[in-house]
């Protein structure tokens, strides 16, 4: 741009759009794979502070990310009510955060979506949300988020939370209309069981915590599967409500897998 001409940066724009980098003098070498929307939204501090890079590969084709995780973060602060947060986003309910100061509201509300890790889905994420009406709705055209505020006058905003995260004072709070959906059983108890222990271990590295409860997620998306009818190479199977049924689950766990059915999209209509 020295010579004020537009076209280098055209150029340039072009070569990333279409190779993913660009070059010159200037600057050197732009790639765009340094700046993955994961990566960013993953790191962050872990256990005792901040680790070296660490690589990990959890799904199968994924590729391997650097990552910090605060999960461990997540649990030691909510314990046993951390199995709140990650029933929601199963579900894909309404998560709303608060916290006065907005790093400490980041770096929550980017590491939630690992509890899901099997979706990859950090577009969930609002990290920073006015109380203006053009944002809230916004907000409100989304199925589900996680969305963070700085004004405590979000906890008054009902319609716009299934699940009310105070950071700043450490609870947890389920609205009234959300109570049923969310409600807790063995199976989340289990869960919930297993997080506490692996975020406590000393020898469970962050990466190992990630795999351990995506592995849960998979069991559980595994038996949800073992209902559907046969279905196409390359789609979706569809849940035989029926079937479901006669396997005569505990009512909170059976709403449960229906709802999560729905979630991922494995309802039948």
């Amino acid at each position: 741009m020295k010579q004020g001409s537009p076209v280098p940066m055209m150029e340039s724009y072009l070569s990333v759009l279409t190779k993913g980098a660009c070059s010159n003098e200037e600057n050197g070498t732009f790639l765009c794979r340094d700046y993955d929307q994961r990566r960013a939204f993953l790191s962050s501090s872990v256990k005792g502070g901040w680790n070296p890079l660490d690589v990990v590969s959890v799904l199968p084709g994924e590729s391997r990310l650097h990552i910090f995780s605060f999960l461990v973060e997540v649990v030691s602060q909510f314990g046993m009510e951390t199995i709140i947060l990650y029933t929601a986003l199963m579900l894909k309910k309404r998560i709303v955060v608060f916290h006065p100061k907005l790093e400490a509201l980041q770096e929550f509300t980017r590491a939630l979506p690992a509890f899901v890790w099997h979706r990859q889905d950090w577009s969930i994420v609002h990290p920073y949300v006015h109380l203006i009406q053009v944002e809230t709705i916004t907000l409100q055209n989304c199925t589900g988020y996680v969305a963070g505020f700085t004004d405590p006058d979000v906890s008054n905003r009902l319609d716009l939370y299934d699940v009310y995260v105070n950071l700043a004072e450490r609870n947890i709070t389920v609205s009234q209309n959300a109570k049923e959906a969310l409600a807790l059983g063995k199976l989340h108890k289990d869960i919930g069981q297993m997080i506490v222990q692996l975020a406590e271990d000393p020898e469970t590295s962050d990466n190992q915590i990630i795999k351990d409860i995506n592995g849960k997620t998979r069991e559980i998306l595994s038996t949800l599967s073992s209902f559907a009818e046969s279905s196409k190479e390359g789609e979706k199977p569809s849940i035989n409500v029926e079937l479901l049924r006669q396997k005569k689950f505990a009512p909170v766990t059976e709403q449960f897998l229906f709802q999560l059915a729905a979630a991922e999209q494995m309802l039948q209509t």
